[in-house]
């Protein structure tokens, strides 16, 4: 177990938490308001303290002082897909966030969001929320880090805020990127031939490319298909019906020149997800966790810079030698 304790909000399937697990962290709570997420977390992880509560009436103050306060804050208000209310919509839960970080004072603060947060749009908005931090004690800075540039086979931007007190403000660094990802055939070869496709291989070649970003949706809206028309398309030119999702791979009686769709656990791959981690619910529901999910591999790199910053501004340095005073 670390030593240093996250409480994360919004915790949906699990992306956030596990790239934040990986980076050290250990939690004191994950709190998710879908039934279907919380038994995911519980399902992938049974010894987690997974709290089924709107954030709304989730309380923060028995957590006081844990090192990080963490959430993939709801992404509908600021999404260009969505209407865009910002502050006017009700699944807006910065304020909530903002309260928590009030209740816990944490050493450290990261809240994910769409790109859409960043857009001149919503300057205002972000002035609000950096205004509040700051008269917290908090230094902040936002940055889009696109998730391909950390090994996730789609492009996938998400606009990141970090807030920590100064003394460990002062070491921290936004995470380099790791290099070129796979591509949506090298990710998903194995599990395209896993029932004996004999068309896996010629179409792993076709999807060189990697996938735009995926859309889970929300319980109003979207259903088990890869988003809006443009998002379906450039499916399309990497070999994939993006109209839908399949029940399961490509089969040993399908031709070689077979448009196949992905599967739920192919999804998965394609956020980020390592193989093994279960999603419960039907497939729509299931879809939608792996859709919304922070994808793990920019968790834990952010997660290891924010690691590394509160560890730097806890060494003590070390005592300087007296000098040696000579008799003559």
């Amino acid at each position: 177990m670390s030593d240093l304790k996250c409480l994360e909000i919004c915790a949906g399937a699990g992306g956030q938490s596990l790239g934040l697990e990986q980076a050290g962290f250990s939690h004191v709570a994950a709190v998710e308001i879908d039934g279907d997420a919380c038994e995911t977390l519980m399902r992938n992880r049974p010894g987690w303290n997974v709290i089924k509560q709107d954030v709304h009436h989730f309380t923060g103050e028995e957590y006081g002082h844990v090192d990080l306060l963490a959430g993939g804050v709801p992404c509908p208000p600021f999404s260009i897909a969505g209407k865009q209310l910002g502050a006017d919509d009700e699944r807006d839960l910065f304020p909530q966030a903002l309260r928590l970080v009030k209740e816990c004072d944490p050493t450290a603060v990261m809240l994910e969001n769409v790109r859409g947060l960043s857009t001149a749009r919503f300057a205002g908005y972000r002035d609000q929320v950096l205004d509040v931090l700051h008269g917290l004690g908090y230094q902040t800075h936002w940055q889009v880090l696109n998730a391909s540039e950390f090994g996730v086979p789609q492009l996938r931007p998400r606009f990141i805020l970090v807030a920590m007190k100064p003394a460990a403000f002062r070491h921290f660094h936004w995470p380099e990127p790791v290099g070129t990802p796979p591509s949506v055939g090298e990710a998903l070869s194995d599990l395209m031939a896993s029932e004996g496709w004999p068309g896996a291989r010629a179409w792993a070649r076709k999807a060189n490319g990697i996938g735009p970003t995926l859309v889970g949706g929300s319980r109003k809206h979207g259903g088990p298909d890869l988003g809006p028309t443009r998002a379906r398309q450039a499916w399309l030119r990497l070999g994939v019906d993006g109209r839908g999702l399949a029940d399961a791979p490509p089969q040993a009686s399908d031709p070689l020149g077979y448009l196949p769709r992905l599967t739920v656990p192919m999804a998965a791959v394609i956020q980020g997800f390592p193989p093994g981690w279960e999603f419960t619910g039907r497939k729509t529901a299931a879809y939608r966790q792996v859709g919304n999910a922070f994808p793990p591999p920019v968790a834990r790199a952010v997660g290891i810079s924010i690691r590394a910053a509160i560890e730097s501004a806890r060494e003590v340095p070390a005592a300087k030698p007296e000098r040696l005073l000579h008799a003559v």
